[in-house]
This record gives structure tokens, sequence and C-alpha cells, in this order.
């Protein structure tokens, strides 16, 4: 019976996704079309310039969403684990994305300080204010398991960024209009820049770890050897390494000393499922005994 309740809830979250996903790129190709036509009816470069940023968003999205499905493919002969690696891959070129998005905003920002130009304030704000809803709406779609996938967190900082983005040119858009200060545009920017860059460092950091199969965040090596030796028949755990399958995954690989061989049966049960509870749901244990030399070579 459990194992049908989790099965179902699993079901229930990947159909969720997949409608956040294709939900998320229906309106955000929709929204790029309209501020495209928008920039060519006001000659406005700024509206251009960020309909093309938000179709980098709508590529980041579609990648994404890959990622999601390919962590569902069975394993083959070739790919004894599926393409599951492929999700930690992707989030890592998807946070790199982001930060190559706001070098773009950083260096249009100081452009437009050194060399103003006439802007449109009332087209920007009206534009912006679409923004606003179409990103902050994608954003609320992943914001509920934003937690639990490198790629899903990804999707969700890129939706919020986007949308605090549209914040800032509402703002500096309705400013313009009422002083005509158009240096408030390229401030506004620097700072949302400044902001996405704090938001987006813990994704770009765990990414990177993940993809160089460094300890998954959230999981104290030392804390579960721990808990593995209280565990009743283990005398100690040595050779411990763990790492990431996918954004969703992890696996632990550990050799087990045991008080007496006999126990192996009731031992190794037990510390699968204090693993388990600990997000790691692949664990292939070695089970030694005293007299056992290990040597440990290519540990």
């Amino acid at each position: 019976m459990t194992h049908r309740h989790h099965a179902s809830h699993g079901h229930h979250r990947i159909s969720s996704l997949n409608r956040a996903f294709l939900i998320g790129i229906a309106l955000n190709v929709l929204f790029v079309v309209v501020e495209f036509l928008a920039g060519l009816w006001y000659g406005s470069m700024s509206l251009l310039s960020d309909a093309g940023h938000n179709l980098s968003d709508v590529f980041s999205l579609l990648l994404a969403m890959l990622a999601f499905r390919l962590a569902q493919v069975r394993p083959t002969q070739r790919y004894t684990y599926g393409y599951k690696k492929s999700t930690v891959l992707i989030s890592l070129f998807n946070s790199l994305l982001l930060l190559i998005a706001v070098g773009i905003i950083i260096a249009e920002s100081v452009g437009r300080m050194l060399h103003p130009a006439p802007i449109q304030g009332g087209a920007i704000a009206w534009t912006a204010g679409i923004g606003v809803l179409v990103n902050g709406f994608t954003a609320w779609l992943f914001m509920k398991d934003r937690k639990r996938d490198l790629n899903v967190k990804g999707a969700y900082l890129h939706m919020a960024a986007d949308a605090l983005v549209s914040v800032g040119v509402l703002v500096s858009g309705l400013v313009i209009v009422r002083t005509g200060w158009t240096i408030v545009d390229p401030i506004v920017g620097m700072i949302i820049a400044v902001v996405i860059v704090a938001s987006v460092w813990s994704l770009t950091r765990d990414s990177l770890r993940l993809s160089l199969d460094g300890v998954p965040a959230g999981i104290d090596v030392a804390e579960l050897e721990r808990r593995m030796i209280a565990v009743e028949g283990v005398e100690a755990v040595h050779h411990i390494h763990v790492w990431a399958m996918s954004t969703t995954e992890n696996a632990l690989t550990a050799h087990v000393l045991l008080s007496d061989p006999c126990m192996m049966v009731q031992v190794k049960p037990r510390l699968k499922a204090m693993l388990s509870e600990a997000g790691i749901c692949h664990a292939t244990l070695e089970c030694e005994i005293v007299a056992e030399h290990c040597s440990g070579r290519c540990e």
C-alpha cells in the first residue's frame, strides 16, 4: 500500500512539472512575440534587446524540461544509470546562462550611462508590466518543487530574476514618464544584476560540485559514518564515497566492518533504510570481517 502511495505521488509530481514547463514555455514564447512587435512599433532598442533576453529564457526552460525528461529514461546496457547525469550538466549550463545574462545587463547598463539615449518610458512601462505578470506566474509554477531539483530551481531563478528585471524596468519606465530622468534605467539595471548574481551563486556552486562528483549539499559524510556505526553489528565504516547520480538522486558506496559475519542479513537492510532516510536512494555496501585486510588501493 505504501509503495502504491509513493508511486502515485511521484507520477503526480511528474505530470505537474510537465504541465508547468509547457505552460511556462508557451507563455514566455507569447511574451517574446508581443515584446518584439512592441519594440518594432515604438522603435525601442531596449524592448528588442529584452525580447532577445527573454528568448534565451525560453531556451533555458526547454533545457530544464529536457533534463526532466532525460531523468525518466530507463537504463540501458551502455548507460547503466540512464541519462540521469545529464540533469547535472544541464543545471550547470543553465546557471552559466544566467550569469551570461547578468553580464549582458551590466554591459547594456554601462553603455546607456556612457551614451544616454531617448527612452519611451510609457511603452517600456506597459510592456514591463506584462513581463512582471508572465515571469512572476511562471516562477510561481516552479516555486513548490525548486528545493527538490536543481533544474527546477534553475527554471525558478530564471523566471524570478526576469520578474525582478521587469519590476525594475516598470519602475524606471514610470519614473522616466514623470521626470524624464533616463539615467534611472541603467542604474536600476545594475542594481538588478547584483541581486541576480547573489541569488544564482548557490545554484552555480551546487551544480559545479555535483558535476565534479562532490558530496551533494545537505549531506554530512561524518554524520553518515556516525549513524552507520551506531547500527547494531557494525564495528566500523571506511572508504565512504557519496555523489549525485542526478539532480534528485544520490548514491553511496562504503566498506562496512561487521562484528559478526552472520549478522550481514540483518545489518544491510537497516543500513539501507537509514541511508534512504538521509537522502541516499542507491547504496552499495561491501561487508567485511575483522580478519579481512582492506588495502584501500584505488580508493
